[in-house]
Parts: structure tokens; C-alpha cells; sequence
């Protein structure tokens, strides 16, 4: 049985898959401006056969994300986001320490629960969590610009 979240050691593309990549990237973004579901794609194998493969259109526009770095040359790797997250996880997305959201969890700023003696986060409510947090310092950075135009600080 292979184990889906093993990866191979990260490297990045060759030219001439960067030039693979550029030009996947075009053919599929052209084709994800529909509102369906799902998508049909051909796959074509070894003796040159067509397999069509039905895939979600999500699937295909994160394709395209990834086809897009890898046309700059980037090395990609996918990181599956499970339903709930660990502390290190949840962390690691809202770009804090550890140490600092075990310190919102425990001020119950942001839900948790307890598996055994581990906290786990739920991902709907860490992206409610972060929405409302980027929402509030959008709104602070605005009140920040206003008071500096009212005061005539150089800022027009």
C-alpha cells in the first residue's frame, strides 16, 4: 500500500518542463472560466490511446496554480489541508508561533478541542478566525490613513 502523503525529495523543474508547464498553463486557464463542476480532460498513455478523466474544476484550477509556478521555475509541493489541524498547523497558516495561538486558544479567541491532550483546530473555524483578523486590520489600517489625512501628514 503507497502512502499518499509521502513525497519525493523537492527539486526543481527542468527547462524543459518549465516550458510544459507555460504552455499547460495556457490551454487549461482558457477552459476554467466555466461555472460546471466538473471537467473532461484526455489523458493519452504509452501506445498513444486517449482516456478521457472527469476531474472537480477546482482540481483543475489548482492544477494551473501549480502549472504557473512551475513555469517560473519554482519547485511545487502540495500539502493536503485536513478538517482539522494541529497547533503547529494552525499556526503555520495564520503566519504566528506556536506558543501565540495556543495562547488564543486557551483565551478562547478561536475554537479548539482536545484529542486525548492534543488541541486540534477546526479549518472552517480557523479561516473564520483569520477572515475576521485580516477584516479588523484592514479596517484599523483605514482609520490609520483617514486620521492621517485629517491631520495633514503628507498623505493625499
Amino acid at each position: 500500500m503507497t502512502n499518499r502523503t509521502s513525497m519525493p525529495a523537492t527539486m526543481l523543474p527542468l527547462e524543459r518542463e518549465v516550458q510544459a508547464a507555460v504552455h499547460g498553463q495556457r490551454a487549461l486557464a482558457a477552459y476554467l472560466a466555466t461555472k460546471v463542476e466538473t471537467q473532461r480532460i484526455q489523458i493519452f498513455d504509452d501506445e498513444n490511446q486517449a482516456h478521457q478523466v472527469e476531474l472537480p474544476t477546482s482540481a483543475l484550477r489548482l492544477l494551473v496554480d501549480i502549472l504557473a509556478e512551475l513555469a517560473d521555475g519554482n519547485a511545487v509541493k502540495v500539502v493536503p489541508i485536513h478538517a482539522e489541524l494541529t497547533t503547529q498547523e494552525a499556526a503555520d497558516m495564520l503566519n504566528v508561533s506556536r506558543p501565540h495561538l495556543v495562547k488564543l486558544l486557551e483565551s478562547d479567541a478561536l475554537p479548539f478541542h482536545k484529542t486525548g491532550k492534543h488541541r486540534r483546530v477546526r479549518f472552517a473555524d480557523l479561516m473564520r478566525f483569520k477572515a475576521e483578523r485580516d477584516q479588523a486590520s484592514e479596517e484599523a489600517m483605514e482609520a490609520l490613513a483617514r486620521q492621517a489625512q485629517d491631520l495633514g501628514m503628507g498623505y493625499e
